[in-house]
């Protein structure tokens, strides 16, 4: 657990000694009272339990509604408001190649008039990285809650363009397997590469419209001038979701070549062997009509007859050899 209280005239950040979760929201409040206004408060919690979370809420006045949000993972990214305090959820994410796996977390940021707190579920911490980039440009901070919102929204979108970039460096290596000269049977890794862009598109597709809501309109709390950087994490957003419908129906187009191709393959095998079974029924057609073992069969006598039949039998073999050679068949 870490808390910070921002100044946002200068942004300057003062920490806030915090061990207990009941602890840490009275410690904030207290602070932001004592300093009066222009400062805002930030309490990051990481995996809490729902008594950690419950008694944290509870000292911030917020919504019993938002521990069950706060605590249970697995949400799908949505905004909500609870009277005077935002909540959003966020899915992390990001594509191990090694595995051609698409891993998640999760992150819920609450915004209240003065306090922002945010709860990480994952490996994946946006929060952090955000704290980095508000040191880094303290002039944000002048936005409130705002910029702490932003901050996380701008980490996890530009996660989702990186891991999207991934995902089509292996699509593309993939689609140059289908269409290789090799026999590799792909559609199990196909399959498995679709099913993680889907757990990808369900990360990204419910953002948009919550996005594009805080770039249409400002929280009674926010700043107007905060909006151009909204409207800019909704056009990342956008362009990101765009990508993954795109790789959605490319691994679709792939999936259909693949198995043309492998039906492809099949016929010629079966091409193959329909061509040597005609080369192997003429010879066995003879030899079985002299296998019959009747009293007078043409050419017995004769001292060439069985070289003869012999020779009929390989050249109507290799006629028929050379016929399906000349149409592909072999």
């Amino acid at each position: 657990m870490e808390c910070v209280i921002y100044r946002e005239e200068d942004g300057t950040a003062r920490r806030v000694d915090c061990e207990r979760p009941a602890e840490a929201g009275r410690t904030v409040l207290k602070r932001l009272r004592e300093l009066g206004g222009g400062e805002f408060g930030w309490v990051r919690l990481d995996s809490p339990s729902e008594r950690e979370v419950a008694e944290l809420t509870a000292e911030l006045g917020m919504h019993p509604l938002a521990v069950e949000d706060a605590v249970h993972a697995r949400q799908l990214p949505k905004g909500e408001r609870y009277d005077d305090v935002l909540a959003v959820a966020l899915r992390t994410l990001w594509y191990v190649e090694e595995e051609s796996e698409v891993e998640t977390g999760e992150v819920m940021v609450f915004l209240g008039p003065r306090f922002v707190m945010t709860v990480r579920h994952g490996p994946a911490d946006p929060a952090a990285e955000a704290a980095r980039r508000l040191a880094a440009d303290p002039v944000m901070l002048s936005f409130g809650p705002a910029a702490v919102l932003h901050a996380v929204l701008d980490v996890v979108v530009d996660a989702y363009s990186d891991a999207a970039s991934k995902v089509r460096t292996d699509l593309v290596r993939l689609e140059r397997r289908v269409f290789s000269s090799t026999r590799d049977d792909l559609t199990e890794e196909i399959y498995s590469l679709k099913r993680e862009v889907l757990e990808f598109r369900d990360a990204v597709r419910p953002l948009v419209p919550v996005v594009r809501e805080f770039a249409a309109g400002p929280w009674p709390q926010w700043p107007q001038e905060a909006l151009p950087y909204f409207r800019d994490v909704a056009d990342h957003l956008h362009r990101t979701d765009t990508e993954i419908r795109s790789l959605d129906e490319l691994l679709n187009s792939a999936l259909d070549a693949h198995l043309a191709r492998v039906g492809t393959w099949q016929n010629d095998d079966m091409r193959r062997i329909s061509a040597w079974a005609a080369m192997l029924a003429i010879p066995t057609m003879v030899a079985g009509l002299y296998g019959m073992n009747f009293e007078h069969m043409p050419e017995l006598g004769w001292e060439f007859g069985y070289p003869l039949v012999m020779g009929a039998m390989a050249a109507s073999a290799g006629l028929l050899y050379r016929a399906f050679r000349r149409n592909g068949w072999l």
